[in-house]
């Protein structure tokens, strides 16, 4: 699915936001992810811009392996402290197996000959241009790393090698605010 705003159809450096399905997030505003927030971000984006598109990438549920085994990942997080890729790979599961085909076939359709980016995976623009979508700039899409979400954003970060900057600005932050907890607690007997 495809919403389309503004003049986009045989147009260069488009705004687009290619979004793969997360229920959880998306739907229900689970925060262990960022998904919602980026695909609040993406249509803000496209709306102040005047023009963009926005591709719903369905199937795309945990990274390609459906909401049913990304449940599943999640307990293994939960309970066994594994992050989101050990716990699918665990599984016998995939890291990734999204395709990004129906995307660019969207693109192509509407005409458009370049892209800019909303993403912060350097693996989502090598498939696209791997399918002859120009991705003339990446465009960060940076949701606030918190509690809730610094586990799954930080394997993002270091294992996928997704740019996210604000993954480091809130660990610093923790690691002083929880020895600064460490040494008042040590205070008290």
């Amino acid at each position: 699915m495809a919403l389309v705003l503004g003049e986009v159809v045989d147009r260069e450096d488009v705004l687009v936001r290619a979004h793969s399905e997360c229920m959880t997030g998306d739907i229900f505003g689970a925060t262990r992810c960022e998904c919602g927030e980026q695909l609040t971000s993406a249509l803000d984006a496209i709306v102040r811009e005047g023009s963009g598109i926005l591709v719903y990438l369905r199937g795309h549920e945990g990274r390609g392996i459906g909401l049913v085994a990304k449940v599943r990942t999640h307990i293994l997080q939960d309970e066994q402290g594994l992050d989101t890729i050990d716990s699918a790979t665990s599984l016998g599961l995939p890291v990734d197996v999204r395709d990004y085909g129906p995307a660019a076939r969207v693109l192509h359709y509407l005409g458009v000959a370049s892209v800019r980016l909303l993403s912060n995976n350097p693996d989502k623009i090598g498939a696209l241009e791997g399918y002859g979508i120009r991705v003339s700039e990446q465009v960060p899409l940076l949701a606030p790393a918190h509690n809730g979400n610094i586990a799954y954003l930080t394997a993002k970060r270091d294992r996928l090698g997704h740019d996210l900057p604000q993954v480091e600005e809130v660990s610093s932050a923790s690691l002083c605010d929880s020895g600064a907890r460490g040494q008042e607690d040590s205070g008290h007997g």
